[in-house]
């Protein structure tokens, strides 16, 4: 189940970068921490996923930032739209 989480933070951080450098921003840096909640019976099966994303660039602000974020989760992310969640992704944005 870990590779799962793993898996989707690799997933939607990979279509955040893909995202921002088509909006022309020069990241300097993309660190993501991931948690997920797993149901209290079997199969345990993921029902919440929380990513913290931090980053830094040339150019970005709040809005490319969780514009790209929220086109990788809602739309791209083939990970996260494979699984079946109880609840949407949340997440935090930090920008340095």
């Amino acid at each position: 189940m870990l590779l799962v989480l793993l898996a989707a933070a690799a997933c939607t951080s990979a279509d955040v970068v893909h995202i921002l450098e088509k909006m022309r921003v020069g990241l300097r840096s993309v660190h993501v921490a991931a948690e997920g909640e797993r149901a209290p019976t079997d199969p345990r099966r993921y029902v919440r996923l929380y990513f913290r994303f931090r980053l830094s660039g040339d150019g970005l602000d709040e809005d490319r930032a969780r514009r790209a974020i929220d086109l990788s989760l809602e739309k791209y992310c083939s990970v996260i739209n494979s699984l079946r969640l109880d609840h949407p992704v949340e997440y935090a944005l930090e920008l340095e």
